[in-house]
């Protein structure tokens, strides 16, 4: 029977956030899970206060919609709107390069930081059109 080392065995490290040096790909990367996760959590939270306050009456469903137009409700609905607009360009470029294009370092940071620039214009455009009236 062998008998087993006593000193451990030295393995290789694997890379770590401390080696790498940050980039906006590993950025895009990292906001497309998070803001993935924001979307299902803030989406499902805000739904289900929606669904109860219509279920509750019309007094419940004024202090809703109250508390959704009010600065921080904006705040809020301003940083999902954010993370949806992040999350649709991040998934159009990993669809664009899930067909084998865009992998050169050049055009990958070109795309990474196109979705950075589509989300935060749409955004801003798309709550301009919502806090001017013309999205009521």
């Amino acid at each position: 029977m062998a008998s087993r080392p006593t000193a451990p065995v030295p393995r290789p490290l694997s890379p770590h956030l401390t080696i790498w040096k940050w980039r906006v790909h590993m950025a895009v990367s990292i906001l497309h899970r998070a803001t993935g996760q924001a979307l299902a959590f803030g989406a499902v939270l805000i739904f289900a206060w929606w669904l109860a306050a219509l279920a509750s009456g019309p007094s419940y469903y004024r202090l809703f919609l109250d508390l959704i137009m009010s600065p921080v409700g904006v705040l809020v609905g301003f940083g999902l709107t954010w993370s949806l607009f992040q999350h649709m360009g991040s998934g159009l470029r990993h669809f664009i390069m899930d067909s084998g294009e865009g992998y050169d370092l050049v055009t990958s940071r070109r795309t990474a930081l196109a979705t950075f620039a589509f989300s935060t214009i749409a955004t801003l455009a798309f709550w301009a059109w919502i806090l001017l009236g013309k999205g009521y």
